[in-house]
């Protein structure tokens, strides 16, 4: 009776109601917190980096409060040193406050690498070889030599370059190459429809170097010549007519693809891609 009394006392419901009040009140301020910490599941979108400075970069991750982090460097001489090129998180990924965006720039010294030996191989090898080194293929130059296609000599501007010599990584190494006793001859590929970086492949595969590089008033940045794909080339494509080695072909660059000469004009890398024989 006593503890029923008890249960009924002013004394006891003014304590319970102190104990809800502290409950609720308690309850509501975590679930603010938990709001204000998480902006109940709002999240950033991660801006676009690519081609700022990191004075910039870190300006504008400031200001939406977020943090970066570089964590490699390449080399590109054709972009502004010490600008970022990659990010991860790409733009436009969410992400909360306080999160790391990771960034790639373009350093700002070149890498110095080791020129390695191609003499005596195939342009086939040759080309492989000097792309895992980090480097690329410049220009051919085809004279009389009974080892057709064969690397007689390695050069870099215009002097003969030795195995274990420094250079820069991503120069250009120009090639002298032996093209028969014969006067060997080769065909003009089919270039029309293909992006730039394909079409320039596809001229050394035919053991030809890329001429004049023409392009059009369709380009307005950067992006656009990334995306130019060829509309135009000189001479044309013509497997009865035959090109000497090392002859130049010329190219027009567009990023309007109403340009292409023949709507639905398909390429077939199965005829056009091989390295030729001889």
């Amino acid at each position: 009776m006593d503890f029923l009394k008890f249960l009924t006392s002013r004394l006891f419901l003014k304590h319970l109601l102190i104990a809800i009040s502290i409950i609720v009140f308690m309850s509501i301020f975590a679930l603010l917190f938990l709001r204000v910490y998480t902006r109940h599941g709002q999240a950033l979108s991660v801006p676009d980096l690519t081609g700022l400075t990191i004075p910039e970069a870190d300006s504008m991750l400031t200001a939406r409060e977020l943090h970066y982090q570089i964590v490699d460097s390449v080399y590109n001489a054709n972009l502004t040193r010490g600008c970022i090129i990659d990010q991860n998180p790409s733009p436009e990924f969410k992400v909360k406050e306080n999160r790391t965006i990771f960034l790639t720039i373009n350093a700002f010294n070149p890498e110095i690498i080791r020129m390695p030996n191609i003499v005596g191989v195939s342009l086939r090898q040759a080309r492989a070889i000097v792309q895992t080194a980090g480097l690329n293929i410049g220009k051919l130059t085809y004279v009389p030599d009974i080892a057709v296609n064969n690397v007689l000599q390695q050069k870099y501007n215009g002097n003969v370059i030795e195995e274990g010599d420094s250079i820069v990584k991503g120069s250009q190494i120009d090639l002298v190459l032996g093209r028969g006793l014969s006067n060997e001859k080769t065909a003009a590929p089919d270039l029309i429809g293909l992006f730039f970086e394909q079409a320039k492949e596809r001229i050394t595969n035919r053991y030809l170097n890329l001429g004049a590089v023409i392009y059009d008033a369709s380009f307005e940045n950067a992006e656009d010549s990334i995306n130019a794909f060829v509309w135009k080339q000189k001479p044309e494509f013509n497997e009865e007519a035959l090109m000497n080695l090392g002859s130049s072909v010329d190219i027009w660059l567009t990023a309007d693809s109403i340009k292409l000469p023949l709507p639905g004009h398909e390429i077939t890398p199965s005829r056009d891609d091989r390295d030729e024989s001889f």
